[in-house]
């Protein structure tokens, strides 16, 4: 299994459908064809169709089912090398050999009779291509509700890794719905916007915008009382079941076992790829608040585009000509009563037909050439004071791996260690004492957040401040603490 990358799975998805599936669908009629797919699996091969016979359909059955449909589609053009003289059953038998040849379907022997049947990965995938195209809106509040049911029963014992692994899938499957669902907002504001009237526009955008919005509770995902908002408990214990010795050794025996056959190696990167799956469920704000940028620019644009055509469908050439009816009405030769120098006031040289109102003539400036870059020399006093800054800045740099080393170095064989017994032997382990002391502090707060983040540090590990240890040290002015193994609590042990 390759956890990481893609690997081979290019060569192993037409290692289980046919090399030309596609074919028929990349035709001059595709779409005829992709309408009688639609057709054959909702009446015989889907889920909603009534139970086939277990050795396959009667040839003459499905080529009844064709003649049937394409008697009520007359769109299908002839391609290259086809009769356009050919009657219904012809047509039929053609398209069916068409698809038969591509491998939606297989012929099996049945006694004396050929039967026709459809492989289950053509299937499988059918359905997968039906469900894309047809696709409804996304309610976040049941897929959440689905998580936060998942990870519970792991977290109580109920479930193993087959139910880890679900969550973690739903979790991925969510957030990239998400994260796309602002570059589909633009892609049908594209679409929307070519429409030529301002009646098929507005249609077009309230019908498949507004009614048929991405996601359908969208509306009621800031509310308290959207299950939204029970992310942190999720997120506590997805960090419980990583850290805790019992859930983690539990669920890696399971990975071990039952998905990577034994490999150690593979079952903790399939391990640690769900559990960042999960851990992505921090990041649902971030995309949320850039979905919302994108639906607050596709709603002002729409309004823009309305409000124009609303005020531009005025009727401008009937204006523009009853105004110039009513100067030649006014003219002195057409009638005119009143002052005979009231006409040329109308058109005066500083007026209208100002010269100064002409547009000017665009000038053209040349710029100068841009000039060469500089390449700068190092000397070899610059490089190594560079150098000089990268190792310090290397060694002051803190990492969860440090720390982990820096406590299991500490403890040894004991249970808990004083920061007095910490070693303060070098920068590093001055940095790293720095640092515990801040996790104390964040671990101490009442903010859920930081005291999350904390614990993701140190897996495994509790750094909790000693009240009544001293807080003299030779460096620093820090309360003193101590590092504990995290041991689990009497309520989650089994009775």
């Amino acid at each position: 299994m390759d956890v990481y990358g893609l690997g081979g799975v290019g060569s192993k998805l037409f290692e289980r459908i046919p090399d030309r599936l596609f074919s028929p669908l990349a035709s001059p009629n595709r779409h005829e064809f992709w309408s009688l797919l639609c057709y054959l699996y909702r009446r015989r091969f889907g889920p909603d169709a009534p139970l086939p016979p277990s050795h396959g359909f009667v040839q003459r059955e499905i080529l009844q089912d064709i003649e049937d449909h394409i008697r009520y589609a007359p769109k299908w053009q002839p391609e290259e090398g086809d009769d356009p003289d050919l009657s219904l059953d012809q047509r039929a038998s053609n398209y069916f050999r068409r698809l038969l040849q591509a491998g939606w379907f297989r012929t099996e022997k049945y006694g004396l009779a050929q039967t026709i049947s459809m492989a289950p990965p053509v299937s499988q995938m059918l359905t997968l291509l039906i469900d894309f195209a047809d696709k409804d809106p996304v309610f976040v509040s049941g897929k959440i509700r689905s998580i936060d049911a998942l990870i519970t029963e792991v977290l109580n014992e109920d479930g193993g890794g087959d139910l880890f692994r679900e969550a973690a899938e739903q979790c991925r499957n969510l957030l990239i719905y998400i994260r796309t669902t602002g570059t589909n907002v633009r892609d049908l504001m594209a679409s929307i916007s070519t429409q030529e009237t301002t009646a098929e526009y507005a249609r077009k955008f309230f019908r498949d915008y507004v009614v048929n919005m991405f996601i359908g509770d969208y509306k009621e995902l800031r509310t308290q009382e959207h299950p939204l908002s029970k992310r942190p408990q999720i997120l506590q214990a997805v960090e419980e079941l990583s850290t805790r010795p019992e859930h983690r050794t539990r669920l890696m025996d399971w990975y071990t076992t039952r998905l990577a056959n034994g490999d150690q190696a593979k079952a903790d990167a399939a391990f640690e790829r769900d559990l960042r799956r999960l851990e992505e469920l921090n990041r649902v704000e971030e995309y949320l608040e850039r979905l919302d940028d994108e639906v607050r620019s596709a709603n002002k644009r729409a309004l823009i585009v309305l409000q124009y055509r609303l005020q531009s469908i005025r009727p401008i050439d009937d204006l523009l000509r009853q105004a110039i009816d009513g100067l030649l009405a006014r003219s002195p030769y057409d009638g005119f009563e009143g002052p005979q120098d009231t006409w040329p006031q109308v058109f005066a040289p500083d007026g209208l037909l100002s010269a100064s109102r002409l547009a000017q003539q665009r000038k053209e400036y040349q710029r100068p050439p841009p000039s060469a870059l500089r390449q700068a020399v190092l000397s070899e006093h610059t490089r190594a004071v560079g150098n000089l800054v990268r190792r310090a800045q290397e060694r002051r740099r803190i990492t969860p791996a440090k720390l982990r080393a820096y406590a299991k170095s500490a403890l040894g064989q004991h249970d808990k260690v004083s920061s007095q017994d910490l070693p303060v032997g070098s920068i590093e382990d001055l940095r790293a004492y720095q640092s515990f002391n801040s996790l104390a502090t964040a671990l101490k707060s009442k903010i859920a957040s930081s005291a999350m983040q904390a614990r993701r540090q140190i897996p495994g590990l509790d750094v909790i401040y000693d009240e009544e240890g001293s807080s003299e040290h030779p460096y620093l002015v820090a309360q003193s603490f101590e590092i504990r193994l995290r041991k689990p609590s009497p309520a989650d042990k089994k009775d």
